[in-house]
């Protein structure tokens, strides 16, 4: 089988793989707004075919931009196909749960590459902690113990990632493109992939059968 691009590094701008917390040591955004922690709900009048109908959890946003990860975007990948890509032999006994579990579309950029948001724990070369329930990695450590049966207890993977340059997500949201809403991680992590997108809508308090098109962001 040919072999991923994945590498043993998952380099991307701003996190170099020997320093974890070079992210969080960018300034504001100049706009003021931090979405870090926040669902961006794609609104029904983004018919884009990458990010039509999709949510995505924001990670960083700082003057350096916004970086993201579309979490309801599943792949025809499985963690097995990629566990064999990347030559890590998976443990004896490891549940089917993870085997089987799909990967996601994870966004656009650097889309032959692999990112990991997890449940905090473990140390990793190449890792940022989002909030207590959240953390992002990039580096292959952390599917190394997952390969193990020793990785996080709650995980999302995902083939590439989602981001905007400084002021250009404000500027959709400003065009009705996006609603924004806290991350609640039981959507991130414990739902169904089908039913994440009905379910962020929901942390608004919109029935999303009422959603128009021209409707506002929150």
């Amino acid at each position: 089988m040919k072999k991923s691009k994945v590498g043993k590094t998952l380099p991307m701008p701003g996190m170099p793989p020997e320093h974890d917390d070079t992210l969080a040591k960018a300034g504001p955004a100049p706009s003021g707004l931090n979405l870090a922690n926040h669902f961006l709900i794609a609104m029904p009048s983004i018919q884009d075919p990458i990010f039509g109908g999709t949510v995505v959890y924001v990670c960083e946003h700082n003057e350096k931009g916004v970086l993201g990860v579309v979490i309801n975007k599943p792949t025809d990948m499985t963690m097995e196909v990629l566990f064999d890509r990347i030559d890590l032999k998976l443990a004896e006994g490891l549940r089917a749960s993870v085997v089987d579990e799909p990967i996601m579309f994870g966004g656009p950029v650097q889309d032959d590459r692999g990112f990991v948001l997890h449940s905090p724990g473990g140390r990793f070369s190449s890792s940022l902690t989002v909030t207590d329930d959240v953390a992002f990695t990039t580096s292959i450590d952390v599917l190394e113990a997952v390969a193990s049966g020793s990785g996080p207890a709650r995980m999302l993977v995902s083939i590439g990632y989602a981001g905007w340059s400084p002021g250009q997500l404000e500027e959709e949201i400003s065009r009705n493109g996006w609603l924004t809403v806290g991350a609640d991680p039981r959507v991130l992590f414990d739902l169904p992939i089908e039913e994440r997108y009905t379910a962020a809508i929901k942390l608004l308090g919109i029935d999303p059968l009422m959603l128009a098109t021209e409707a506002g962001h929150a």
